[in-house]
């Protein structure tokens, strides 16, 4: 590990062990009967040179609310739901480096720390939507103390935590947790949905996966593809396919190259840029004025 490699390893830890988690579920999260041994580590793969924090055995889910300056704040609220496959999560990368980006042009985001591994018996989304949904009610019935709109939060996520997203997006009818307190009594519809190269999104024939319920009330949707990404790059295409089809305002910017696992880091694409193309589109839709 070089010096740099070092201190960027002990500063994601440090930041990691000072956030201001909070329990989505106080008593215990629906079905978890074993505590899982929380893991934290960076010393796998990394990403335009700089490691990725693995965070794996999450039986306590959280959220962590990054707030924007006072004086930027827009209201919009992100809720940042990183990938790894629903079987870790790729913490910093698409997770802590996504919020504080985020963070500087305004925008509050909400960092979920989802349910992982895949639980045995259960879809692989079945805990993580949970959680997910949970974060949305508790972000929405704060909005008042946290000073953003509850009319303007979204959700966004990478590969895994984009799948996640999109079912947020397409099944916020029904609760899947029993009600917990009154955080709970609010709408649980992403007021935006934004997908970074998503997985899990496509079927057979050019249709959907079965779990994603899209129709004319599937919030506006934008999602970041490259060509590259040969394994994934059917569930943008489907799935922005879907929204057309149901008339759902969606957006969809596929780039040439830069495969997959990229977060927000400058790893020499074109597709880096991909944050402004959503500030853009935030700007479009009326959520930034």
């Amino acid at each position: 590990m070089t010096l740099f490699s070092l201190l960027f390893f002990v500063s994601t830890m440090s930041l990691l062990s000072q956030e201001n988690e909070i329990l989505l579920f106080p008593n215990g999260a629906p079905g978890e009967t074993v505590q899982l041994k929380q893991v934290d580590d960076a010393t796998g793969n990394k990403v335009a040179g700089c490691p990725v924090m693995r965070v794996a055995n999450v039986s306590e889910p959280t959220l962590t609310f990054y707030p924007a300056n006072a004086d930027t704040n827009t209201g919009v609220t992100i809720i940042v739901n990183p990938g790894g496959g629903y079987n870790i999560l790729a913490y910093n990368l698409e997770g802590t480096e996504i919020c504080k980006r985020f963070n500087s042009y305004g925008i509050n985001c909400v960092l979920v720390k989802y349910r992982v591994p895949r639980r045995e018996g259960l879809d692989k989304h079945a805990a993580p939507l949970q959680d997910v949904q949970r974060a949305i009610a508790y972000t929405r019935s704060h909005s008042k103390e946290w000073n953003i709109n509850p009319d303007k939060i979204g959700v966004l996520g990478f590969s895994a935590g984009a799948h996640l997203s999109a079912v947020a997006s397409t099944n916020y009818t029904n609760r899947t947790y029993p009600r917990i307190d009154a955080h709970d009594d609010v709408s649980l519809r992403p007021d935006f949905a934004v997908l970074i190269y998503p997985a899990y999104l496509s079927a057979d024939n050019f249709s959907i996966s079965p779990e994603l319920k899209v129709d004319e009330n599937t919030p506006p949707t934008i999602l970041i593809q490259t060509q590259d990404d040969n394994s994934h790059i059917d569930s943008s295409i489907f799935y922005y396919y879907a929204l057309k089809e149901a008339k759902v305002p969606a957006t969809m910017h596929l780039y040439p190259s830069g495969g997959h696992g990229y977060g927000a880091r400058n790893t020499g694409h074109t597709v880096n840029e991909w944050p402004h193309r959503v500030l853009s589109w935030l700007r479009d839709i009326k959520m930034i004025m």
